[in-house]
């Protein structure tokens, strides 16, 4: 079972009580803007617990704990969607991770030390305002434009998939790494980079399941 956040539960009850209502309106009673609702209106929609309707808004499902996408959504495991990651070492140079990414085809380029264990990601963005810049990009190093751990949102294996999409909708970012945990010396916790999840994938479960 999916656990609700305080404001998601807010929605909730505000639909229950007033709906059929717009994003906007309840937004307005929660005193926050549409787009701070978007990633909590996602969730609670594709988990079942709010049905869309355009020119309509959203309605309460009573039978949304035991409805069929819900049941679905939270059967598959972030193990059952993912795929290979696609990394490059601290040390490799700019100019070598833009040709990592685009012979790829992948929107984000997640980093390692050498012993393969997460220090940060470099996205799509990243690299083209370098390139725009005046660094040398056949010398700089990658790790000194990346995002660095502990700002890079991941997800485990384990997680399910609806709580992979919260992230991605709510962060704004085209994909997670997904990660093992381990525990080196002197007690820091450390990330083995296993795989991605991507919007892709998101996209081509949906797929899989409308054809099923």
């Amino acid at each position: 079972m999916i656990e609700l956040s305080e404001r998601q539960e807010k929605i909730l009850k505000i639909v229950k009580n007033n709906g059929p209502i717009t994003g906007e309106n309840i937004a307005e009673k929660l005193d926050v803007t549409r787009a701070t609702l978007r990633p909590d209106l996602a969730v609670l929609t594709m988990s079942g617990f709010l049905e869309a309707k355009p020119r309509v808004g959203y309605t309460f499902k009573t039978d949304s704990l035991d409805n069929h996408i819900h049941k679905i959504l939270n059967k598959y495991r972030v193990k059952d969607i993912m795929s290979m990651a696609v990394v490059v070492r601290e040390d490799c140079s700019i100019y070598d991770a833009i040709v990592t990414l685009f012979v790829e085809d992948t929107g984000s380029v997640f980093v390692v030390d050498n012993d393969g264990f997460l220090t940060g990601i470099v996205s799509r963005k990243d690299l083209l305002k370098t390139t725009l810049g005046q660094a040398d990009i056949h010398k700089v190093p990658v790790s000194v434009i990346m995002t660095r751990r502990p700002n890079v949102i991941t997800t485990s294996m384990d997680e399910t998939a609806v709580e992979a999409v919260r992230k991605i909708v709510e962060h704004e970012v085209d994909s997670l790494p997904v990660v093992k945990y381990y525990i080196g010396m002197p007690g820091e916790e450390r990330q083995e980079v296993v795989g991605r999840v991507t919007k892709t994938n998101i996209a081509r479960l949906f797929l899989d399941l409308a054809l099923e």
